[in-house]
């Protein structure tokens, strides 16, 4: 296979309240606010990126925050948990910091060699730190709010909730091109053709008796994988018809293009292109920090300020 899936490009998740969703991201994990846009399809929501200096694939976690959206279940179907990843050194640092900041967190212990601390977001989003020498530096974000020597580095891994864990897995191997590098009771690790790397991690929880997940606040909404171009995205498109799947048209999202398909067990998946990025609509230096919208939505900004709660 010419091509490759190289890992995650970004996360998508629903939250409640925009500006408690901006003060965690930012000021308690200390990530980068790359853009503040809002949700295509319902423009009255805003979408926020978050992620490293310049929202590198890999690094990016997003937010469609509905004021008053109900929280939801986490469970089979899902992403159960979205885990980063951080120097070696950095969790008892980060276990401080959490609980300082009213985010409990708790030991999970080792998987593969590394160790968990779990916690989670305002709207129970489940999160996790793993401490592991794959954690890259340079894609941390050094003009946060964290110390940079303990900064966040982009994802390590996804874990998937899944009621049956073959069909799945078959579409991650045979489809898809990752390989299984590990396997820990009911918990099986894939990385994607260019890893194993911090963010290249996939891993397949079966739990045929959990309960299935109900989207809501502290959801995933969709997991994006990353694809170097256009051209790369098209015969992704067409090698997941072929093994028959339902796949959307390629969408412009402005930052990347995407197209979208339910894997077996129902989680969304979303092929996503690396190019062109954040810095289309902004200067790297400050991204994040005006209400960007693409050009149809451009004629309408007022009307869409004026229903967006105020952040500040």
């Amino acid at each position: 296979m010419s091509r490759v899936i190289s890992g995650i490009h970004h996360i998508t998740a629903i939250a409640s309240d925009p500006r408690r969703n901006l003060h965690f991201y930012t000021d308690v994990l200390g990530l980068r606010l790359v853009k503040r846009t809002v949700n295509f399809d319902d423009p009255g929501t805003y979408h926020f990126y978050f992620g490293n200096a310049d929202g590198s694939p890999g690094s990016i976690l997003t937010f469609f925050p509905w004021p008053h959206a109900t929280r939801g279940t986490v469970g089979n179907g899902q992403v159960a948990a979205t885990t980063f990843a951080v120097p070696a050194e950095s969790l008892d640092y980060w276990r401080s910091r959490l609980d300082a900041n009213g985010a409990a967190t708790h030991d999970a212990g080792t998987r593969f060699g590394e160790a968990v601390l779990a916690f989670e977001d305002p709207d129970g989003m489940r999160l996790e730190l793993i401490a592991t020498p794959l954690a890259d530096p340079s894609r941390a974000w050094h003009g946060g709010t964290v110390a940079a020597e303990h900064a966040i580095c982009g994802f390590h891994s996804a874990t998937l909730a899944e009621e049956g864990y073959e069909k799945t897995a078959r579409l991650v191997a045979d489809v898809m091109g990752f390989q299984q590098i590990g396997t820990e009771g009911n918990r099986f690790r894939y990385a994607a053709a260019a890893g194993p790397h911090a963010g290249s991690i996939v891993d397949i929880l079966c739990a045929p008796d959990g309960q299935r997940g109900r989207q809501g606040a502290g959801t995933v909404h969709h997991i994006a994988w990353r694809t170097a171009d256009d051209g790369e995205q098209l015969a992704w498109r067409e090698d997941l018809a072929a093994a028959g799947l339902n796949v959307t048209p390629v969408m412009d999202r402005m930052y990347f293009h995407s197209i979208y398909f339910r894997e077996p067990g129902g989680v969304l998946f979303e092929i996503a292109t690396d190019p062109p990025g954040f810095a289309t609509d902004e200067t790297p230096d400050h991204l994040g920090e005006r209400l960007t919208l693409p050009s149809w939505l451009e004629p309408h900004r007022a009307r869409i300020e004026f229903i967006l709660p105020p952040l500040e």
